[in-house]
């Protein structure tokens, strides 16, 4: 698609995806945020997406929303339940608000998830060893894998209750979707292993399930990876077959294209600074020694600059006319137009948004305005004390209600 054959949007024009129009076309990107308390809504996560929602984004997306009890990376995430429901409800009325929409990301992470604090085993294509868990994962059944498709269903049509405007399915960073996509970690012999339609099965499933139960009443999207960044795993020329697939299979109504293996090279999704120090600081022992004399054989750096999986997603936008959100260095106004002007309908913001919630209000308002985050990454171990830009709170975002029952939103 060149600029030739369509109108270059405003990126602070409204947009569309699926049956939801949004006020403006840029989206704060899920990114967990520790402050969900035993599966259930606090007042600091809604004061957070709140702030995101005063600050100008036309959606907030709510993270990580586990569709399986033991598919959370962590024993707090929510977890779709009847008990989650009220707390939801405030959260996605609070941020209409605002004047934004709110979109919950909902997935299984598979071999990423904390066995520990799940009380059951990980779950994985196939056997699978977690360096972070010290731990095996098992080989998900047939039965397994049935259930946490209608998990995915059941999720979405939780979401609708909860007044949702979109769900993003997580398909990305070998989370359990996306550990099937990749043959580094899928060496099934059965219909869900080997060639790539087959080890798309289980994605598309999903995305069927997720289709069915939303029937057209909110906005789905999917957010896939590119490339795992390790040897061996999922890449670029797979990844624009998937989503021809998902075009043609008529689940998706938006993609979110992003890269890296929570697994085995997390940095290659964020750039810029590998804080070991910080991760070791917040991991129980043995873990931490590890972190401390091995990690940055995981944690490795790799150079930041603006809008880096550009390059990588032009091709998937090359490849379908589906709408498509440009995640990584997105903090200026220069490199939002330049995703217009490049057949991008959508932005996505992280990071920066951690660093100054109201960031595009001020780009709105002032081109030359640029974002003041500087990539240390320090952000990222901050999801186990609430999830923060370490330059702002130093400590943490989590109030003295975390964890009691004044802090709960019902």
């Amino acid at each position: 698609m060149t600029t030739t054959d369509r109108t270059v949007p405003d990126v602070f024009s409204p947009g569309r995806i699926g049956p939801l129009t949004l006020r403006n076309r840029t989206i704060k990107a899920a990114t967990y945020e520790g402050l969900s308390h035993k599966g259930r809504v606090t007042r600091d996560l809604v004061d957070f997406h709140v702030r995101h929602a005063a600050g100008g984004v036309g959606m907030t997306t709510v993270a990580y929303c586990a569709v399986s009890p033991e598919g959370r990376t962590d024993r707090h995430q929510i977890l779709w339940t009847p008990e989650s429901l009220p707390g939801l409800q405030k959260l996605t009325a609070a941020v209409h608000a605002e004047g934004a929409a709110a979109s919950a990301q909902i997935g299984h992470a598979g071999p990423v998830a904390n066995p520990k604090g799940n009380g059951a085993p990980a779950l994985s294509p196939s056997r699978h060893f977690h360096k972070t868990t010290l731990s095996f994962a098992k080989e998900a059944t047939r039965d397994d894998l049935r259930r946490i498709v209608q998990d995915h269903a059941r999720a979405a049509r939780m979401a609708i209750e909860a007044g949702f405007d979109a769900v993003e399915v997580h398909l990305g960073h070998n989370y359990l979707a996306s550990s099937f996509l990749s043959p580094k970690i899928n060496h099934r012999t059965d219909s869900y292993g080997g060639s790539l339609e087959n080890r798309a099965r289980f994605a598309r499933e999903i995305m069927a399930a997720v289709r069915e139960a939303v029937d057209g009443r909110i906005a789905i999207i999917a957010k896939m990876n590119m490339d795992d960044g390790v040897p061996g795993g999922f890449w670029l020329d797979e990844a624009i077959a998937v989503t021809r697939w998902l075009e043609s299979d008529g689940t998706v109504d938006a993609l979110e294209m992003t890269a890296g293996s929570s697994l085995s090279n997390p940095m290659y999704l964020f750039k810029g600074d590998a804080p070991l120090e910080a991760f070791a600081d917040v991991m129980p022992q043995p873990i931490k020694l590890g972190v401390k004399l091995v990690g940055n054989k995981v944690l490795r750096e790799y150079p930041y600059r603006d809008g880096y999986l550009l390059e990588d997603a032009r091709q998937i936008r090359a490849a379908v006319k589906l709408p498509m959100i440009l995640l990584g260095g997105i903090t200026n106004r220069e490199i939002m137009d330049r995703a217009m002007a490049e057949g991008f309908e959508f932005v996505a913001m992280a990071r920066a948004l951690l660093r100054e919630p109201d960031l595009v209000n001020r780009i709105e308002a002032d081109a030359g305005v640029r974002s003041l985050c500087n990539h240390n990454n320090r952000c990222m171990p901050t999801n186990f004390t609430g999830t923060r830009c370490v330059l702002v709170d130093r400590s943490t975002t989590r109030s003295a209600t975390w964890g009691t029952d004044a802090g709960y939103v019902s």
